[in-house]
């Protein structure tokens, strides 16, 4: 299992970002009858909504790119606040998901969260796969926001399983 490294995001970074975004939302917009070009500038202006706000309300945050022997493979955000780390969002391109990078890349943020002795937590939609991934993780919902599930991973919960 090779090694994977967190880079800062830079201007340069920009289509891979989109591209990146993109790959979360191809399965929900598979169905929908947009030409390529619609497709694109839909997915285009929300990812830009979406990174807007993110720089905008997580000021000090990490983002991240998560590379695998120096090849792009995902984005990490995460924001490291007194009393919690928020994941604001992973995600990872198809080729890299299900062999375990996602699952490398969290551990490490609960080690760091372990040793820090802080809960970690995230918003995920309940229609969500991965919400599964992160019950086995052993986050647990915190509160029911209706299309999302805020989740926590307890340090001291952790210790009791």
């Amino acid at each position: 299992m090779s090694a994977y490294t967190l880079t800062p995001i830079g201007p340069d970074d920009a289509e891979l970002l989109l591209r990146i975004y993109a790959s979360t939302r191809a399965e929900e917009l598979a169905g929908v009858a947009w030409s390529d070009a619609q497709r694109e500038a839909f997915l285009r202006q929300q990812f830009t909504a979406q990174h807007a706000y993110y720089q905008e309300h997580y000021a000090g945050a990490s983002f991240d790119v998560i590379r695998v022997e120096g090849r792009p493979c995902g984005r990490l955000y995460v924001a490291r606040w007194p009393r919690e780390i928020r994941v604001m969002d992973i995600a990872l391109l198809p080729e890299c998901r299900n062999g375990g990078l996602g699952a490398r890349v969290l551990a490490a943020l609960l080690a760091e969260a372990r040793a820090a002795d802080l809960p970690v937590t995230i918003h995920v939609e309940r229609m969500n796969r991965a919400l599964r991934f992160y019950e086995r993780l052993g986050f647990r919902v915190k509160e029911d926001k209706g299309v999302y599930l805020f989740l926590e991973w307890s340090p001291a919960e952790a210790e009791r399983a």
